[in-house]
């Protein structure tokens, strides 16, 4: 037997990479925003948009890139998220163009959406480039935990919008939304904590109705995050923050210590503290009031979100075209940003509807899925957190707008108007697909053994 004898095994093949998928998925996630481009131009004015060029090849060009960075630096990654990612952010130029065209809904957002998604795209980059490893960034535990609550505090001490002081203002640069960037930061620390202390977390001390009640010491950390929790709604009547940053931590809780009586504590905890304050805070009153009473006629016309009702009803199954909708008459707040599921449920319809949320749906499976194949725990944590902010912010956007819980005034990701909201969710699936590639990177192959090695191994 030769002593170069070649030996194939799992290690030295390697598991699939996947990238050509992802390249075959984003050629459509290009195309599809671009026919729609088209669209609503021909709706509009009955010729193609001059800008369509141009466009096509900017959109092109940003997918090309951050592909081609991908499969440098983050080979073994998830195939599906960044083609998602970009089919969402390319609809939401999309609608944010075609109500440009409507002069009543204010000046044009859709050239700053263009430079705010390169942002985004850019940070996408550098994160997949200089985060080696994602487990660098439970060192900093504690720090993000301050930086969370800076930039959480931050706009207290700004001028509300909307009734709302989510905005910090930035010479130069406008505002920004400081929450939007806290979730991540959030769902860093809360990795890293339960990450230790998750084993005395899961002890229980007695058990009560079929639940196993915690210790009353290790009540602790969650009568702090639903104090905080309270806090921010208080002073700045951010009902969106407020239930993500609590509802998020309380998921990484139940997935760390896979105890229910900690769901229903959060449950409980944050029914109680929203009737609190909905007894002395009038903006949370105008919120539940106008979800309990849409059509109620409020100088001279019917709530925003009796109107988001009406445009979901016009739209019927398969709705209005593209462009061809009277988005126009939706003159409440921001109908480029809360309410723009408005304007995609009117000209596309139930059906376009649903399958952009489970456009949603699938980007948050695929994060689920990675924290599952994540090998370590900080890893499965900070996926499930990451995941977990995500869909919390979808729900509670979409829940808003269709009324099926009061509006809380969040952007829907990628989809809205909205610079801080489209760079932080870049920022979310790069680190998404930094845990991907290390979980589905394969193990290195063992070395090769020569047959006088194998000889001294089995001779006494």
């Amino acid at each position: 037997m030769s002593s170069t004898t070649n030996t194939t095994t799992i290690g030295t093949i390697g598991a699939p990479s996947r990238r050509n998928t992802e390249l075959a998925m984003l050629i459509f996630a290009v195309l599809i925003p671009v026919f729609a481009y088209v669209n609503v131009g021909l709706a509009k004015d009955g010729s193609v948009p001059a800008g369509v060029l141009g466009y096509s090849l900017g959109l092109g060009l940003l997918a090309g890139v951050a592909h081609l960075v991908v499969r440098k630096w983050a080979p073994y990654a998830d195939p599906l998220m960044l083609p998602i990612g970009t089919l969402l952010n390319g609809l939401g130029l999309i609608f944010i163009w075609r109500l440009d065209q409507e002069p009543s809904l204010g000046k044009a957002m859709a050239p700053n959406q263009l430079m705010w998604s390169t942002l985004g795209v850019a940070f996408f980059l550098a994160i997949l480039i200089f985060l080696k490893d994602h487990r660098v960034l439970q060192r900093y535990t504690y720090i993000s935990m301050v930086v969370a609550l800076v930039l959480l505090v931050a706009p207290m001490f700004f001028p509300g919008v909307n009734g709302a002081k989510i905005w910090i203002s930035i010479p130069g640069l406008g505002s920004l939304q400081p929450g939007e960037f806290a979730k991540i930061i959030i769902a860093i620390f809360f990795a890293g904590y339960l990450m230790v202390k998750r084993d005395a977390l899961a002890l229980a001390s007695r058990r009560f109705m079929g639940l196993y009640l915690p210790r009353g010491r290790d009540l602790g950390p969650i009568l702090v995050i639903w104090a905080l929790s309270l806090m921010i709604l208080v002073f700045e009547t951010d009902l969106g923050t407020s239930l993500l940053f609590f509802g998020l931590f309380v998921v990484m809780l139940y997935v760390a210590t896979e105890r229910t009586s900690w769901i229903v504590f959060g449950l409980l905890l944050s029914a109680g503290g929203a009737v609190a304050v909905a007894t002395f805070e009038s903006h949370v009153q105008v919120r539940v009031h106008n979800w309990l009473n849409p059509l109620e006629l409020l100088d001279g016309g019917v709530t925003e979100t009796a109107q988001a009702m009406y445009s979901f009803g016009s739209g019927g199954i398969l709705g209005s075209g593209l462009g061809q909708g009277y988005s126009r008459l939706i003159l409440g707040i921001a109908p480029k940003s809360d309410y723009i599921l408005a304007t995609v449920g009117e000209e596309v319809g139930l059906a376009g509807l649903m399958a952009i949320l489970l456009l949603y749906g699938l980007l948050i499976e695929r994060g689920i899925r990675t924290a599952l194949a994540a090998r370590d725990p900080f890893g499965k944590l900070l996926a499930i957190g990451l995941s977990g902010a995500f869909a919390l912010q979808v729900f509670v956007v979409a829940g808003g707008v269709t009324g099926l819980i009061p509006l809380t005034g969040m952007t829907m990701p990628f989809l809205a108007q909205g610079g801080s909201s489209v760079i932080a969710n870049w920022a979310l699936i790069a680190i998404l697909l930094r845990i991907s590639d290390t979980a589905r990177r394969p193990a290195p192959a063992p070395a090769p053994s020569t047959d006088a090695e194998m000889t001294q191994v089995v001779r006494p």
